[in-house]
Formats: structure tokens, sequence, C-alpha cells
């Protein structure tokens, strides 16, 4: 028997002398004998491998062989696995009961009787492989059938296809067919025309095609288009417009193929005619919607052009990191418009990302949800951003004991919004104007009653906005203070395995991790690499890209889960595309930034991992 041809007889028990001794009393039926010492062993070794027959001792340390039985019969592909029990001790009537309901097929008592053991193992095999054939044989047949029936559906479409006029009405769903007889100038027509037309049962159709529902112009040119048919010219497509009897104007597509007599003379024309008025409006729709991602897209790009082009810096490390931290600004306000799709973002969820990064005592948010245009909502986020940097860097964040206040409220179509800080150093007025300040002056429109007041108190910087916009209060009442997110500490001696298929979005974030802190494995572009870094490493927690090369990361994320090593997700899709079998897994959105990486791995280490089951494993 060749080893393709050799069935998988899986030993389950938690004592290798046993496992052994099984080993020695099979090794002469000519099948494959795969062995494990645990629950989990034999677990992963069923999801890699076809098994025939399974051995597992009743009593074993971490699962006993019941609960495993029950776990295995609990999957879709081992429902029928036959199951042979093998038990040291005596078992009562209760205890066969409860083996059986677990899935069992078989018990046998130690000290094993080879003859008996190989014997009933023998005949599960052959079952199997019984079943297999069966198997085989039913798919075959059912391919056979299949192919049959799509043969036979083949003649019958050829077949329907050959009665033109009749098929093509009902081939084509929402459309209408008819029938022009040239010599009679007559007009046959089924219910599908008429409901397109809006005609009755009993209204006539020569008088209401003849420029009454047919625009004067589509009638006289599909007239002519009738005339110009010959037999080397035998169809025509027109579009054309009618006008029902209830006033309603429809689009309507009309295909027609002809027909000629003996001598060439042309006796007949069959249609079909489809309103396509929908579809045209779709299009319409469609198409504006495309020119209104090109303006998004277009003002994204200019936005980061001017980012680009006004950031100033006296090295090149600072000017890259200004920028990134800006761009990430926007982003991430794009993100919130598209998830509300782009009808606003909410002033309280741009003010409290802005302070994340700090600690919560430190940073107080105070006024109602107001829902800002698409526009508006960006030049907050870019205000708040250069705020919170020149308080990081000048101002009261930069001392351990200052705290910034972010009050705003509504007064009719006017959003006034004021920036304290208080326990930092001395405001002073800076001696040239800064990128922040250029953003918050260019986002004044004084016409409108725009204003930006600076006031350099030696308490701390104070700063008050009034824009003009379009808002929403979603909730008029709430006055309560939302803390900001505490900032992540700083981890010694953690080795992260890092998994990005994207050489350089990968090389970014090994250094990002480098720059907390972290000692970098990685990055690896597939899973099976990672795998290999996770048997050999020592691995403190992990930071997965979601998609490897359009392959889910789910079944090293259950890996990860099953060893207790905590992890973050990387995507640049939306959060709520993550697999719901890990919906409490922290997840950083592309474009990544040290900060948001940090606090994703700080909040995942405050999870727990579950213990492994089979559905996680699989």
């Amino acid at each position: 028997m060749s080893d393709g041809d050799k069935a998988n007889i899986l030993l389950v028990d938690d004592q290798r002398g046993k496992l052994l001794t099984y080993e020695a009393l099979l090794k002469d039926i000519g099948e494959n004998l795969l062995m494990a010492s645990s629950a989990s062993e034999a677990l992963e070794l069923l999801l890699r491998h076809e098994v025939a027959v399974i051995l597992i001792d009743v009593c074993m340390p971490e699962l006993d062989g019941f609960e495993l039985a029950k776990m295995i019969r609990e999957h879709p592909r081992f429902r029928r696995t036959a199951i042979i029990f093998v038990s040291a001790i005596h078992l009562a009537e209760t205890d066969h009961l409860k083996g059986y309901e677990a899935g069992a097929v078989d018990y046998l008592p130690v000290p094993l009787v080879p003859e008996l053991l190989r014997a009933k193992v023998r005949i599960f095999v052959e079952l199997y492989r019984k079943t297999k054939q069966l198997e085989q044989l039913n798919a075959e047949l059912e391919r056979r059938v299949a192919e049959r029936t799509a043969e036979l559906e083949l003649s019958n479409w050829r077949l329907l296809n050959s009665e033109r006029g009749r098929t093509l009405s009902l081939a084509a769903g929402n459309m209408g067919s008819w029938e022009y007889h040239v010599l009679e100038d007559r007009w046959v027509c089924d219910e599908g025309l008429r409901r397109i037309f809006g005609l009755g049962r009993g209204d006539g159709l020569v008088g209401a095609v003849d420029g009454v529902l047919l625009d004067q112009p589509d009638w006289h040119d599909l007239r002519e288009s009738f005339a110009a048919l010959t037999t080397d010219n035998m169809t025509l497509q027109r579009e054309v417009t009618i006008r029902r009897p209830d006033g309603l104007a429809r689009i309507c597509f009309v295909a027609a193929a002809a027909s000629f007599d003996k001598i060439g003379r042309l006796e007949r024309i069959d249609g079909v005619t489809a309103d396509v008025t929908d579809r045209r409006e779709a299009e319409r729709v469609q198409e504006l919607l495309a020119r209104e991602v090109d303006h998004r897209a277009r003002n994204a790009l200019a936005n980061v052009q001017a980012i680009m082009r006004l950031s100033k810096a006296d090295t090149l490390q600072d000017y890259a990191r200004k920028v990134e931290r800006r761009v990430h600004a926007l982003a991430h306000t794009h993100e919130l418009l598209s998830n509300a799709r782009w009808q606003g973002a909410d002033i309280r969820h741009l003010a409290n990302d802005e302070m994340a990064p700090y600690a919560a005592e430190r940073a107080s948010l105070r006024g109602p949800s107001v829902i800002l245009s698409p526009e508006k909502a960006q030049t907050v986020a870019l205000i708040l951003h250069e705020l919170a940097t020149n308080a990081a860097k000048y101002g009261a964040l930069s001392t351990p004991d200052g705290q910034v206040s972010i009050l705003w409220s509504v007064d009719r179509n006017f959003l006034r919004l004021e920036w304290l800080e208080t326990g930092g150093p001395a405001a002073v007025p800076p001696t040239k104007r800064g990128f922040g300040t250029q953003i918050i002056q260019a986002s004044m429109n004084e016409a409108k009653g725009d204003a930006a007041e600076f006031i350099w108190d030696p308490k701390g910087l104070r700063c008050r906005i009034t824009l003009h916009c379009d808002v929403s209060a979603a909730e008029e009442g709430a006055k309560k203070d939302v803390p900001a997110v505490a900032a992540p500490q700083k981890p010694v001696g953690h080795r992260v395995l890092v998994v990005e298929d994207e050489a350089l979005v990968g090389m970014l974030t090994c250094e990002y991790l480098e720059s907390l802190g972290y000692t970098c494995v990685g990055p690896f572009g597939d899973m099976d690499s990672a795998r290999g870094a996770l048997d050999l490493e020592n691995i403190n927690l992990a930071v997965l890209d979601v998609s490897l090369s359009g392959r889910p990361i789910y079944p090293l994320a259950s890996l990860l889960r099953s060893k207790g090593v905590p992890f973050v997700f990387l995507t640049g899709f939306a959060g709520s595309s993550i697999d719901s079998d890990f919906s409490d897994v922290c997840v950083v959105t592309k474009p990544i930034t040290p900060d948001a990486l940090a606090t994703a791995i700080a909040r995942a280490g405050a999870h727990p991992s579950r213990g492994p089951t089979l559905r996680q494993i699989a």
C-alpha cells in the first residue's frame, strides 16, 4: 500500500509510554499513526490531517476524553469520525452513556488485547475507506448529473433562443416585445410593452405609437430606420423618448430584427423595448458622485500639498515628523467624515482625538456635540492639532503640571471655540508667524464674521475662535467633561512580532515600535515565516496586518490567542470590516502614528487572551 493510500490513525494520551505501546500494537496494520500528548496537540493534528480513527485516553489532565470528544464532534469535519475510548479504570454504565453521548463508537479497557485492538481499528479504517469511496462515487454521480443537466439546459436555451420574438420578451424580464407586420401594417405587443407604455389591455397600439406616445422626431427616425432595413442590414437599435398617458416621460431602448420573404420584401419586424430611464438616472448620479469624489480627492491632495509647502523645520527629521502628524490629523478627520457618509463630523470626537496622546487629567473638553460640515471639520481639526502641538512644544503641555481646557458653544450659525492653557510657562508672543498661526488666520472669513483672537497671558495662552458655519447640535444639553485617553507607558524589553506585507509600511512600523522602546522581530510578509519566528523567538506581543496579499491574518491571530500573546491589527480598511471573532482586538488604521500604535498596544495588553476553542484554532 502506497503512503498516499494509508489512513491516518490519531492516538491521544498524556503518557508517552502508552502512546509507544499503542504504536507498537498497531504498527503492523500498515496505516499512518499520529500521536498527540494533549488535547490542544490533538486538535492541531486534526485540523492538518484527514483522520480515520481516533483513540482517546479517558483520563487526561488538560481535558478529559469526554470533553475532547465533544469538542471534536462539534466541528463539521469530524462529526462522523470514529472515536474509541481507552480506559485503565473500570467504567460504570453512566460513564459508557456519557461516552456515547460525547460521540464515542467503542470502549477498550486496559490492559489492551492486541488482536482485539487491531481488529476494531481495522474495521473502522475499512469503514472509513468505504465511506470515502461512496462519497467519491456520489460526487462523480452528482458531477455527471450536473453536466447532463447543463447540456439539457443549453439545448433548451438554444431551442428557446431560436424563437426570436417571444424568447426576447421572456428572457429580458423588464422588457416588452412587439411585432410589426409590414404588409398588413399591423402591430402586436405583449403585456410588458403595454406596461412600459402605460396602456390598458384594451388600448390600441397603432395610434399610441404613431406620434402620440413617441416624440415626433423619434417616431420619424424610427420609421426611416424601418425603411432602411435590408437583407444585408437586418437589425437596428435606437433610443427613444415616450410620454405615457399619465404624463410621465420615459426613456426606452429599442432593438429590432427584420424578416424578408423569398423575393426579398420586408414582411415583418420583431423587436424588444426596454425602459432604461432608471439606468440613465443612475448613470447621471454616478457621474455626479465621480465628480464629487474627484473634487474631494483634489481637495485632500491640495491640503497635503499646502502642509508640505508651508511646514518649516530646522532638520529634515523634524520636518518629516511635523508633516506626518498634520497629514494624520487630516486622515483621521477624513475617516470620521467617511464613517458618517460625509454628512459631517462631531467636534467632540475631533477634540478628543487631538488630546488623546496626553494624560486624561491634563485635558478638559466641554461643550455640546456639534456636527460640523466636512469643510469646517477639516479646518477645526487642523486648528486643534496646531494648538495642541504648540502647547506640547512651548506651552502648558510642555511641563508636567500644565493643563489645557477646550470650550465650545453654538450661537446661531456661529461656532465659538476657546482654548485655555494653565500651569505652564508664561505665554510669549512669537517673533514670527508660524504654520499654525497661518492655518488659523487663513481659515478666517472676515466677511462672514470669522475671527481669531490670541491672548498672550502670563498664566498661559488663550485663543478664541469664531467660525461662521452651518452646524447641528446632536446633544444640546451635554456639558460634561470628556477626558482624553491616558498616554501609555513605554515598555522595557518587550519583543514584538511584526507581520506586514508592504515592505515600506513594515519598516516604518518597526521604526515606530523601536522609538517606543520595543524590540522588533520582523517584519515578515507571510504567515509561514511569522509562525516560524513565533516558534523560535520569545514573543511578548504582535502587530499584524489584517490582509497579507489578500489572505486574512486570522489563522495566525488565533494561534497567538491560543498562546496567550496579545496583539493589535493594522489595516487600511474600515475597522468594521474586522471578523466578528476578533471584535475585541484593538485596530490601528493606516496611515499609522507612534502615538496611535502605542495606545493600541497598551489597550491590547489590558485584555487577557481567551483559552482556545476548536473554532478559534480553525
